[in-house]
């Protein structure tokens, strides 16, 4: 598979500098890690998942969630995990290689139903690529990763782990500090099968009774705001010691009645038919989803847990490099400056400073990998367009 993959390979050629690579779910770990992108949840007691699944592979979708968890009633439970099984029997049967289909994940309540569905899935666990763990602490946590562990050993198949930091004790300001180093203690010893830490930041507005409009952001919660910046400072650095870090989920996907102006400057979509691209973008409330993922990664956070198809194409598209920023990242690595310094971007518009900007740089050259690098003359609208065309 490879991001933007679904678009005729012609389209491809002229949007990308250097096009995206290909990976799978035999990659190694960093690869799959940044390839995640837009990480589509579906409740796992839809009739027609494998069929589901199939579409969403053939639109773009590269990683998805099965949910056994919030997304479906308690009383479901038994139905979806029946439900999963015989999905993952009809996508066997349909996909001619796991290469078909996204990286598949499901997410759990209890750390019994990883080795039990594992055991359940027979062979057809070969098209799973791990579990997703709720409300994750050190406490709840070990359970999990060592029921994780055992499955994996007992399939003789890669399992990975994403823990989704949502709990109330790391939201309370009293216990937040405790919870954070427990959790980079845990995860420090499972590091192996941790692919990626996902935040729930529906919870943690639920336990203040908050929930955010389409006209703001995750960032405007200034609640919300403070854990997302403590999580990065402990769980996400740039030493060896952090992971990759996903963004939160956004709600909205119909039309609504708007308070604010629209996040969208007129001046990228001048051209063309693009005032058309603009005006369904801010119809369907996607100009806030645009400034949040934005603002994701400025905070150190890359890809994003998704609950509608629509937000799919924009997360990718707002992943692919630049030029410019795939230009400053290569000229900060050259073997030569290896000393340091600081020089003007060939841009000429910017300071690049070879020793605090490396890590920007390294982590740039991974993002431009799985999702490319745009032309020089191509920015996000056409990315855009390209990708809901298909």
């Amino acid at each position: 598979m490879r991001h933007f993959g679904h678009i005729p390979a012609a389209t491809r050629s002229g949007l990308f500098h250097q096009e995206p690579a290909e990976f799978s779910a035999g990659s190694p770990a960093p690869t799959l890690a940044v390839a995640l992108g837009a990480t589509l949840y579906s409740p796992a007691t839809r009739p027609r998942l494998a069929d589901d699944v199939r579409k969403q592979a053939a639109r773009g979708v590269v990683s998805m969630v099965l949910c056994l968890e919030d997304s479906i009633s308690d009383a479901d439970v038994e139905a979806g995990e029946d439900n999963l099984v015989r999905q993952f029997a009809a996508l066997a049967d349909l996909a001619a290689s796991p290469g078909d289909l996204p990286l598949l994940f499901i997410r759990v309540r209890e750390p019994r139903q990883i080795t039990d569905l594992v055991a359940r899935l027979g062979e057809t666990v070969r098209l799973l690529s791990g579990f997703v763990l709720p409300k994750f602490t050190e406490t709840r946590g070990r359970p999990f990763l060592e029921a994780l562990t055992a499955a994996e050993q007992a399939s003789g198949h890669r399992l990975f782990a994403m823990p989704v930091l949502e709990s109330p004790e790391l939201l309370h300001l009293e216990t937040r500090a405790e919870t954070l180093a427990g959790i980079a203690a845990l995860t420090d010893k499972y590091r192996e099968r941790i692919l990626a830490l996902r935040l729930g930041v529906t919870d943690f507005c639920s336990h203040y009774g908050l929930r955010r409009s389409p006209d703001m952001t995750a960032y405007d919660v200034q609640i919300v705001a403070h854990v997302i910046g403590d999580v990065v400072n402990v769980l996400g650095r740039s030493d060896g010691t952090g992971f990759t870090i996903t963004g939160p989920v956004w709600e909205y996907f119909r039309p609504g009645e708007r308070m604010f102006k629209p996040q969208l400057r007129r001046s990228p979509f001048l051209e063309g038919r693009a005032e058309d691209l603009r005006t369904a973008l801010i119809q369907h409330d996607l100009d806030g989803l645009l400034r949040e993922i934005e603002l994701d990664r400025a905070n150190g956070l890359l890809g994003k847990t998704c609950i509608h198809p629509t937000h799919v194409v924009p997360v990718h598209a707002l992943s692919v490099v630049s030029h410019e920023e795939f230009s400053d990242a290569q000229d900060i690595l050259r073997p030569e400056r290896g000393g340091g310094g600081v020089l003007r971007s060939a841009y000429t518009n910017k300071m690049n400073e070879v020793k605090p900007h490396r890590a920007w740089a390294e982590r740039t050259l991974r993002r431009a990998e799985v999702f490319g690098v745009a032309r020089e003359d191509v920015g996000f609208v056409e990315l855009l367009t390209a990708g809901l065309a298909g």
